[in-house]
């Protein structure tokens, strides 16, 4: 049976929660079309964040490793294209590192483009009425940085691997000024895109880029 890997952050910046570590507590174990879904708690540390995914790939032997991290004001959850090779932390980890222009792999490729079939989960999760759209930056956090760190480790593997950002979490009774998804939406979003990456080995083409 294929293993999907599914991994969220812990809270970080002061925040006690973090909706990407709540999606994958209601993930774990659970069955979908075409296999199962594994996950492990990432911690928000620069260096940890790679070893600590490294090790649940090589417990779960995975086809496939989805990362989720918090992106707060973005509307929709959003599937990101590309890493690059820099770590420019706007704010402390929760190890108390700050780096500022400083590259994940010293010498390594400017940038990775993800694995995952991005348009493809896109247009599904769109398909059923969850927003979704294809981003362009994972950021310069800790996100960008295990982004980049795990496809530069995985590359020549036959493990498809990307991050997906999701958005701020709220209740069905929460009115928030800030863009936010309810958690079940979130969910249910994941699991479509876990599937879509068992079942699509060419990712779709369609117009979804941006001017500026």
């Amino acid at each position: 049976m294929k293993k999907v890997l599914v991994t969220g952050f812990e809270p970080f910046g002061g925040d006690e929660v973090n909706p990407s570590l709540e999606i994958i507590k209601r993930l774990s174990g659970v069955m979908i079309e075409g296999g199962e879904i594994v996950t492990c708690q990432v911690p928000v540390t620069r260096y940890e964040s790679i070893d600590c995914v490294l090790s649940a790939i090589a417990e779960h032997q995975p086809s496939v490793v989805i990362n989720l991290g918090v992106g707060a004001g973005r509307t929709a959850i959003t599937p990101e294209r590309v890493a690059i090779n820099i770590d420019d932390f706007r704010i402390v980890d929760n190890a108390g590192n700050q780096p500022i222009d400083e590259p994940i792999v010293a010498h390594g490729s400017n940038a990775y483009f993800s694995t995952l079939p991005i348009k493809a989960i896109t247009q599904a999760l769109q398909n059923n009425g969850i927003a979704c759209e294809v981003s362009n930056s994972a950021g310069t956090f800790v996100c960008n940085h295990l982004f980049y760190g795990l496809q530069h480790h995985l590359t020549g593997q036959p493990i498809a691997q990307g991050f997906i950002h999701v958005p701020l979490m709220k209740q069905a009774d929460e009115r928030t000024a800030s863009p936010s998804m309810l958690l079940e939406d979130m969910v249910r979003g994941i699991m479509l895109a876990a599937e879509v990456c068992l079942q699509v080995e060419q990712d779709i083409k369609y117009e979804s880029g941006q001017i500026c």
